[in-house]
């Protein structure tokens, strides 16, 4: 039988939508944040799974300590790597029955995989001064980003994984950037750089838009379904980082370096496609703009390089990411309304509204360092690490678009010199994730819905989750004097 409500409670379900589904498209935004720092970058620094805070001396320095730009002279470096990513969720929700009894329900796996496409990091820089003691340097280099897709269907029914991710299909993100070292003494060097997070940010997401109390649809529903897609852009957050290596002798480096946090706050553009049920016959949103703004951590990082024989480079490192910083998402409609429906005012404006995320900051622990031996007259330089990091998210606060887990990471490099001036890198890592069971009766985040109903709240990120990683790297390094 048709469901049908009165024109009012028709016109809220409708406002509510919108909003909604712009909060929805908010939440998928932070997919970016966690993938942006799932893997650490740089394909010579990843070869010594990133344990590159003491030791960096080339151009990859311009993310790990502005301070190693000192040491490389005029140069110019460039580098793609993959980061092929895929994830295993099964869903578990807990439903309260109508006589009052919990039901778990479990949903089918659903698999999400990343694209191949390479990032890049794209640097040069130029030693001048009486010794070369300044450097200047400018670069541009993309974020690690692990943007995986879903399938709509899962066994010829809708996703289950609609509700918290689509896909990010679209979206293209750089952090350009422009840097200063300078070496007053062999003991010492600093190092500056201003840099920005910049592009465009897609994602399409699915809210439910059936009553919880379940008077005219189940919870999940097909037909009060509700399509949204985000385009946050042009981005445009700048941060800055700074850092200093001290050499008190041939044998030990000490390098300590940080970055402030990345504010993101941009204009966005919201379009959704309203639930096909009979109850949105009538409801119009009218306008698109809103604005989207969340906080990614500032990091510091601390390294101690041993250099035992000029031949042999050891380092051990710690980073900390402040994610605590990220606590909410907020989205703020720009001038975005519900017009024209009986018994209720001719526009009704839609509120912003505030999603918490709950984030935590996350430590990491780094080992490791690289070999030059010859072959065929030429140097091969062999590296090698391993890393353990902690998550970011809470199990909590867990979902397919928010993915962190603690992880170990395992590389190998190498860089042949091929010329006195020319040196050609590889990278193979791969990340271990842990993986983990959110408990459906400890999970912290909604189905989205706008309507508000008898039912208990019933959380949409319970289940298991498990991820892996692989990272491969290719790149090239040239010393021009």
């Amino acid at each position: 039988m048709s469901a049908r409500v009165s024109s009012a409670p028709r016109a809220t379900l409708a406002c509510l939508a919108g909003l909604t589904a712009l909060g929805a498209s908010a939440w998928a935004t932070e997919a970016e944040a966690a993938g942006l720092y799932f893997s650490d970058r740089g394909v010579r620094p990843m070869g010594r799974a990133g344990a590159y805070v003491a030791g960096a001396d080339d151009l990859h320095a311009i993310w790990y300590n502005p301070a190693g730009l000192a040491d490389a002279g005029t140069s110019a470096l460039v580098d793609f790597a993959w980061l092929r990513f895929s994830v295993d969720h099964q869903r578990e929700l807990l439903i309260l029955d109508a006589d009052g009894t919990y039901r778990s329900v479990k949903s089918p796996t659903v698999n999400g995989n990343s694209q191949f496409i390479p990032l890049p990091t794209i640097a040069g820089s130029y030693a001048f001064g009486a010794h070369k003691e300044w450097t200047v340097a400018a670069g541009l280099i993309a974020p690690y980003v692990a943007l995986n897709s879903y399938a709509e269907t899962v066994g010829g029914q809708p996703s289950p994984a609609r509700y918290t991710l689509g896909s990010f299909d679209g979206s293209v993100l750089a952090v350009p950037g422009a840097w200063v070292a300078y070496k007053p003494f062999e003991e010492l060097r600093l190092g500056l750089g201003a840099m920005a997070l910049v592009g465009v940010f897609q994602s399409q997401v699915t809210f439910s838009a059936s009553p919880q109390d379940r008077l005219i649809g189940a919870p999940e529903q097909p037909e009060y379904d509700a399509a949204a897609q985000l385009k946050v852009g042009p981005i445009f957050a700048p941060t800055m980082n700074a850092g200093a290596t001290f050499v008190p002798s041939k044998y030990l480096r000490i390098g300590v370096s940080g970055q402030l946090p990345t504010v993101i706050d941009s204009t966005a553009r919201i379009t959704v496609r309203l639930p096909t049920s009979a109850v949105f016959d009538t409801a119009q949103i009218r306008g698109d703009e809103a604005n989207v703004r969340f906080v990614l951590p500032a990091i510091v990082r601390l390294g101690v390089e041993a250099r035992p024989t000029p031949n042999l480079r050891v380092e051990a490192a710690y980073v900390r990411e402040l994610w605590s910083a990220h606590d909410a998402i907020t989205a703020t409609p720009r001038g975005i309304s519900l017009d024209g429906i009986t018994g209720l005012p001719p526009k009704v404006a839609m509120p912003p509204i505030t999603i918490p995320r709950g984030f935590a900051d996350s430590s990491s622990f780094r080992l490791g360092g690289e070999g030059r031996v010859t072959v065929q007259d030429r140097a091969l330089d062999l590296r090698a690490g391993v890393t353990y990091e902690t998550s970011g998210v809470p199990a909590e606060y867990l979902s397919l678009s928010s993915l962190d887990f603690a992880k170990v990471t395992a590389s190998l490099g190498a860089g042949l010199h091929v010329s006195p001036r020319l040196r050609l890198d590889l990278v193979y890592a791969h990340i271990f994730a842990s993986g983990e069971a959110v408990d459906p009766r400890t999970a912290k985040l909604p189905r989205v819905n706008p309507i508000k109903g008898n039912a208990p709240f019933e959380a949409v990120n319970g289940g298991t989750y498990s991820a892996s990683a692989d990272l491969f790297g290719l790149g090239a390094a040239y010393t021009f004097r």
